[in-house]
């Protein structure tokens, strides 16, 4: 998780986060800032928890890995349903992207309950034109400092609002009616920002969390997909005119998406001619789960992406044009896992797996990043890690 401006934590000590900006070259590496201790374990209460629901790959070699990611996701969500992104200071607040992705894997593993309880807190913190501030208090009374908004969070509210529908068809037409004011805020405001699908929005921030002057692939991607989510639930609530219209917004956006941003290889920027190096991991935003299927020219472009954000210690960076500090990012690996295991590209989410398996804490967290000598660094557990790892292994199905 990056701080306002587009600069990362690299360290922290007595007096706070040090900061650089984003591309320096030449950093300080950020050490652990998390052990073990970050939170007390209550075995009797974690089991009794996981086996209310299921864990994902239970017999395979990731079984443990998926075990601990789902305990320190059900540690991080509080009971009003905020998810801190990690238990380090400057990550203990909820932004919306990593809610949304928690409440999938919840939902995914059996524990609709808690999923549930993530939305209510997403609509609960949702502005009046329903969309979303970069990241929230945990206690839902508002924003940690003057941050600018990321428009992505309509669209991943929405996606995970339909992904929770779905995982418990039992219980989905009470829980759509629950959770309409989410549902209708968050799909008002990406028709709204795209004409209803007939332009791209306005730059926003995205992941990368800094001031953008030009339209990423990480801000449209996800409201693209929200907007095919939104089409879903609405059928699923009967409404199937109001669904046609805005599975056709979404057919819309798309088609401008990839003649935006195919040209260059699905680069980073909509107005920027970039070579292949310019790709970042908002690629796999284009892919499943998050796309009813695999566009041939954006698996290829996640091949580059792959390739060129390689780095030394296996894992991949947030994007190819990243600074060359040598560090692997566990969030945008996880993505990379769960773009291929839902692809159909086993072998490969496999191996991304493997990866950060091998890579995780001492006491079985996944990191936010690992050095280039493979040791891990920032806060652990990295809740969107944690929850994108799961969902992965979850695609893979049984092992």
């Amino acid at each position: 998780m990056l701080l306002a401006g587009g600069a990362a934590v690299v360290g922290l000590g007595a007096t706070g986060a040090s900061l650089l900006p984003d591309r320096t070259e030449a950093a300080v590496l950020p050490r652990l800032l998390t052990d073990a201790a970050w939170h007390v374990p209550d075995p009797a209460a974690d089991e009794e928890w996981l086996a209310r629901g299921s864990v994902p790959g239970a017999g395979g070699p990731h079984e443990a890995m998926v075990r601990q990611a789902l305990l320190d996701l059900r540690a991080l969500t509080r009971q009003n349903g905020a998810v801190a992104a990690g238990p380090a200071p400057s990550w203990n607040y909820a932004w919306p992207r990593d809610s949304a992705f928690a409440a999938v894997a919840l939902a995914r593993t059996g524990h609709g309950d808690d999923a549930a309880r993530v939305l209510g807190f997403l609509e609960d913190v949702q502005l009046g034109d329903g969309g979303f501030e970069a990241r929230y208090l945990l206690d839902g009374s508002g924003t940690p400092d003057g941050r600018r908004r990321q428009d992505d969070g309509a669209g991943w509210a929405l996606w995970a609002l339909r992904e929770v529908l779905d995982a418990d068809p039992a219980t989905a037409a009470a829980r759509a009616r629950t959770h309409r004011g989410l549902l209708e805020g968050a799909l008002g405001f990406v028709l709204r920002a795209t004409g209803s699908g007939r332009r791209l929005p306005e730059p926003s921030s995205d992941y990368w969390e800094r001031r953008e002057a030009s339209l990423t692939l990480g801000a449209v991607a996800p409201l693209v997909a929200g907007l095919r989510a939104a089409a879903a639930v609405l059928s699923r609530l009967g409404e199937r005119s109001r669904a046609r219209e805005v599975s056709s917004a979404a057919g819309s956006l798309a088609e401008l998406v990839h003649a935006g941003f195919g040209p260059s290889g699905y680069a980073r920027y909509v107005d920027r001619a970039e070579p292949p190096g310019g790709l970042d991991a908002a690629v796999t935003f284009l892919l499943p789960p998050f796309a009813a299927r695999a566009e041939p020219a954006v698996l290829a472009a996640f091949d580059v992406y792959t390739a060129t954000a390689a780095r030394p210690a296996g894992g991949l960076a947030p994007g190819a044009g990243w600074r060359r500090d040598g560090i692997s990012w566990t969030p945008e690996t996880a993505l990379a896992a769960l773009a291929c295991a839902a692809s159909g590209r086993r072998q490969e989410a496999n191996s991304w797996l493997n990866w950060l398996n091998a890579h995780r804490t001492s006491w079985g967290s996944l990191p936010e990043k690992v050095l280039p000598d493979g040791s891990p660094a920032g806060p652990a557990p990295l809740g969107w890690s944690a929850a994108a790892t799961v969902l992965a292994v979850a695609e893979l199905g049984e092992p």
